[in-house]
């Protein structure tokens, strides 16, 4: 098998397919580690994955939150993960733990290796050709190998849907006092996430739809959030562009994508890397049987429920006075709230949250 980028989506398909008894190179134009400017927390599911591939995070100095908290207006609602906790972890660090995990599992990887063309079964990096039985794209949300296999559609009617386009900027701070949760502070123009990265350590990101929008100008609109951070803690700020996109297909021959180059969630749900560590793992099952229909399906199911979340979160975002009824009501209400961060982390089944969802409606138009 041969995977074009080793990024997290990589390196994470390469650790299953490993398990699977197949060989395994890895190409990315980057040099080791590769960073990214994201919110850095692993839900309990993501790390539930992480634990069938066969990695361990002991080594990146991970920080447990517990649950989540959301904070608008002078509300804060708070729920605990009913399985487990999450961890914080900086980018840089994930991203050595996996490839550390991949070398051990004999994955060869090839660092400022970019792939420059795919022709039948062989693979171009410069003049070099590599013959692959099987070629992933793990390349990320502008992924040249998705164009290359006629993934991407003669239009987004046809090949993509995107469904919205963020912006976010990252910072780290030290934090005057440790952090159990991770924070959502959310505003009706951007939200800024909260994330334990170390003991008093955190990292701090805003997303918006305005590419303008800094993260200093939106802490200087959340006073209480400003008072409890410390000066800063690394390099300078950094961007990303985080995207809801839903592919028609993600395979085509021999051809198969995972992580954001098979279609993606905004970063609201968290859910980034769990998704990437189930394909993978999800990929690796259906490369064994030879059955890549099997992954379109796992893809598709796998895609389902971080959607409709990251839809419903959107949702209240743009519409400040559903989010503050709900909000209050997750405040007087904690079990709604904690029923709807288990649906989140697959620990609730659908139909117990359309209960939860028709009592959250009532208590919101008022009615017991």
């Amino acid at each position: 098998m041969f995977i074009a980028g080793g990024g997290p989506a990589g390196l994470a398909t390469a650790l299953a397919a490993r398990q699977k008894g197949l060989r395994v190179i890895v190409a990315d134009g980057a040099r080791r580690p590769i960073d990214k400017a994201c919110g850095e927390g692993i839900m309990p599911d993501g790390l539930n994955a992480l634990n069938k591939l066969g990695v361990s995070l002991a080594c990146a100095a991970p920080a447990p939150f517990r649950g989540i908290r959301f904070i608008d207006a002078g509300v804060t609602a708070e729920a605990v993960f009913p399985n487990g906790h999450g961890l914080g972890v900086r980018r840089a660090a994930l991203h050595n733990a996996l490839s550390q995990a991949a070398e051990n599992a004999g994955a060869e990887l090839l660092w400022g290796a970019p792939v420059t063309g795919i022709v039948a079964d062989s693979v171009s990096i410069g003049r070099r050709r590599i013959k692959s039985r099987w070629i992933v794209g793990a390349d990320g949300r502008g992924s040249r190998v998705r164009a290359w296999a006629g993934l991407n559609g003669a239009s987004c009617l046809r090949g993509q849907v995107v469904f919205a386009r963020r912006f976010g900027f990252r910072r780290h701070f030290h934090l005057a006092r440790p952090l159990e949760c991770m924070e959502l502070h959310w505003s009706d123009n951007f939200q800024i996430y909260v994330t334990p990265v170390g003991a008093m350590e955190v990292s701090v990101v805003v997303i918006s739809h305005d590419a303008h929008l800094r993260l200093e100008q939106a802490l200087a609109q959340s006073p209480q959030l400003t008072a409890r951070l410390r000066e800063p803690s690394g390099p300078a700020e950094a961007g990303a562009v985080t995207v809801m996109r839903r592919l028609r297909r993600v395979t085509h021959d021999h051809i198969a994508l995972v992580g954001d180059a098979s279609g993606s969630v905004d970063a609201i749900t968290g859910e980034g890397l769990c998704l990437a560590f189930n394909q993978a793992l999800a990929l690796a099952s259906a490369l064994e049987n030879y059955d890549l229909p099997d992954y379109e399906k796992a893809h598709r199911r796998l895609m389902r429920r971080p959607t409709l979340m990251g839809r419903l979160l959107l949702s209240l975002g743009s519409r400040p006075w559903l989010r503050r009824r709900v909000f209050r009501v997750f405040a007087a209400r904690p079990v709604l709230f904690e029923q709807m961060l288990a649906l989140h982390v697959g620990a609730l089944k659908p139909f117990d949250f359309v209960l939860a969802r028709f009592t959250l409606s009532r208590q919101i138009s008022g009615r017991s």
